[in-house]
């Protein structure tokens, strides 16, 4: 299996995230690292652990420098990495010791021909490692209907099987995207594969200061959500989705594309109708008061 990590000035964490790689369960790991352009030490770091690691390969490379998203494509995409299970990996965090593990495990039982995605709640913590709390613990059917409008979970939690990257590679040469996580959820069931949310934590997502109030499921990280809906925030995002789901109809499974022109018809339509083509489409957040809200921010065309 690979693990697709994506680095930029992560000197100061990425030690201790390359230390529970080396303690995962699952035997052979190679470890894919693509720098996009740090200055600090995060290079030299990775070097000194081309010897310790005694799980696979270890193959850096040079990434777009176009941020986050243009990184993880560009491992998405490269078809040099070709091995049966993938993994997404931030530089910052701390796996649990049976992470992949978990994950395959879930995949060996599935028909590997179908796309797979595996994820997961997290844990968070802060930036000197001590505990925050959890992500919001989701309890309904992962789905494309709420994959249109919600991404449900983090791409570090992310693993999937060789059928779910030759897609999202196929998907990601025609498209950009704003976030690698969404939109492996978005194709992969807009596809009819099969996605798995893990509600035990098993990535310690490390939350900077000026993210820490969006980490866990207190009212004040609530009403941050809610204020990016109202702000627009998501409407952007939502028309970044779209075109790429535009340039990729071919991929897309007949429920899905049923559900999706629902969707399209509803952002267009008078008050009324808004609201009838979207309870057509069945679209839904994980959350009741995330779905109120959904339907709320479509009443003043937020989304």
């Amino acid at each position: 299996m690979a693990v697709l990590m994506g680095t930029k000035d992560g000197a100061a964490y990425i030690g201790e995230q390359l230390e529970s790689l080396l303690a995962q369960s699952w035997p052979l790991v190679d470890l894919w690292i693509s720098d996009d352009g740090s200055s600090d030490a995060t290079i030299a770091i990775v070097e000194t652990w081309r010897s310790r690691w005694n799980k696979g390969s270890v193959t850096l490379v040079d990434g777009p420098r176009r941020g986050f998203a243009a990184n993880f494509r560009s491992m998405i995409i490269d078809p040099r990495i070709d091995v049966d299970y993938y993994a997404f990996c931030d530089q910052d965090d701390v796996w649990e010791a049976d992470r992949l593990e978990s994950a395959i495990r879930w995949m060996k039982g599935e028909d590997m021909e179908t796309p797979l995605l595996f994820c997961s709640r997290t844990a968070t913590i802060s930036q000197t490692g001590v505990p925050a709390g959890y992500s919001p613990l989701f309890r309904r059917p992962p789905s494309f209907r709420n994959a249109l409008v919600q991404s449900i979970a983090g791409g570090n939690t992310m693993l999937f099987n060789r059928a779910a990257r030759d897609l999202l590679a196929k998907a990601s040469t025609r498209a950009e995207f704003v976030s690698h996580d969404w939109w492996a959820y978005l194709i992969v069931t807009a596809a009819g594969g099969k996605v798995r949310y893990e509600p035990r934590p098993l990535v310690k997502y490390r939350q900077h200061e000026a993210n820490l109030v969006g980490a866990n499921v207190s009212w004040s990280a609530r009403l941050s959500r809610l204020g990016r809906l109202f702000k627009g925030q998501f409407a952007t995002w939502t028309d970044s989705n779209l075109r790429g789901l535009a340039v990729n109809r071919d991929l897309i499974a007949r429920d899905a594309a049923l559900c999706l022109r629902l969707f399209i018809r509803a952002r267009k339509g008078n008050v009324f109708r808004r609201f009838s083509l979207l309870g057509k489409s069945g679209v839904y957040r994980q959350t009741f008061m995330g779905t109120l809200g959904l339907y709320v921010a479509f009443l003043w065309r937020r989304i």
